[in-house]
């Protein structure tokens, strides 16, 4: 029998990864969007059902017939006040409305619990996923950290960084460790989690293979061009600070930019690993071999000035000889 799922965030990063490999396993998929007209024009082939999780009335009709739901609304934090409690809404009011269209199971991609105090997004993220645990349908919440692919906001700044700077400095916060995983990885858990046995609500990390820190993920990325650019540790220089100069070098949005590197301040490590094991999956792979992928799924699609300055940066960046 035929499974129907109900796909959030479809026009996202993630969920547009996770389309055709639902498509592929069988499901029915049913694409959320607060425009359909307009992502029919940009995806056409996929069944899209106009709905918005902050409109609770809008999503029963959208909900009805399906047995799973993804939830991949990841809002980063708005500028308006009282971003925050309006996400935990979304949740709340999402896991009742599974709840009475009768859906069996929802799956949600949150973000890893840092050993230090969570910035606001994270935090938001957590919050969600508790939210979503302790609502009537039983809720798989699976964490990632960075997600290596083309189109991740924090494989953006990586790469552009490894790819337009011959130096950069070094703050002291891309000391802290971190376990990127690759979207292709991320994409098997989430179906992985369509099958897993879940009597109730739960969670798991979802790590990739080494614990690596910022400065360790910067060389790595840039090894694949066959770089080596020269470090520079500058400790004073903060997060929010940060977040100004990697605006001038990377393609990545200020304000998604500047949450996800405050959201830098402490390790971000696996409290819960072990998914990979239960599931019943390969492990995932290296971060060499993701930011090869990921470089690879990008080929001609960066603008002639992008080209060039990559170009110019890469004639005056030393040269990796491992």
């Amino acid at each position: 029998m035929t499974q129907r799922v109900l796909l959030t965030g479809a026009t996202g990063f993630i969920g547009r990864q996770l389309f055709p490999a639902l498509v592929r396993s069988g499901c029915d998929v049913r694409c959320l969007t607060r425009r359909p007209e307009e992502a029919s024009r940009r995806w056409p082939g996929q069944q899209w059902i106009q709905g918005d999780v902050g409109d609770p009335d809008s999503l029963h009709l959208a909900m009805e017939g399906c047995t799973a739901a993804f939830y991949l609304v990841h809002g980063m934090a708005s500028a308006h006040p009282g971003w925050a409690a309006e996400e935990l809404r979304w949740a709340r009011d999402f896991a009742e409305n599974a709840h009475r269209a009768g859906l069996r199971r929802i799956l949600y991609l949150g973000g890893v619990a840092p050993e230090g105090t969570p910035s606001d997004h994270l935090l938001s993220r957590l919050h969600t996923g508790e939210v979503l645990r302790e609502g009537p349908v039983p809720c798989l919440e699976l964490r990632a950290g960075m997600i290596i692919g083309a189109g991740s906001a924090s494989w953006t700044i990586v790469r552009d960084l490894a790819a337009r700077l011959p130096a950069m400095v070094l703050p002291a916060w891309l000391t802290h460790r971190s376990e990127p995983v690759a979207v292709d990885d991320v994409v098997r858990a989430l179906m992985a989690g369509l099958q897993i046995d879940l009597p109730e609500s739960t969670w798991w990390d979802i790590p990739g293979p080494e614990a690596l820190s910022g400065t360790e993920i910067l060389l790595r990325v840039a090894a694949v061009l066959g770089r080596k650019p020269i470090l520079l540790k500058v400790p004073f220089v903060t997060p929010r600070l940060s977040s100004h100069w990697i605006r001038l070098v990377t393609r990545a949005d200020h304000a998604v930019a500047r949450e996800l590197v405050e959201g830098l301040t402490s390790d971000l490590l696996s409290a819960r690993p072990g998914y990979w094991q239960a599931a019943g999956l390969l492990p995932p792979m290296a971060l060499k071999e993701a930011a090869r992928l990921a470089f690879a799924a990008e080929a001609g699609k960066l603008s002639t000035a992008g080209r060039l300055a990559e170009a110019l940066a890469g004639l005056l960046t030393p040269r990796n000889r491992s």
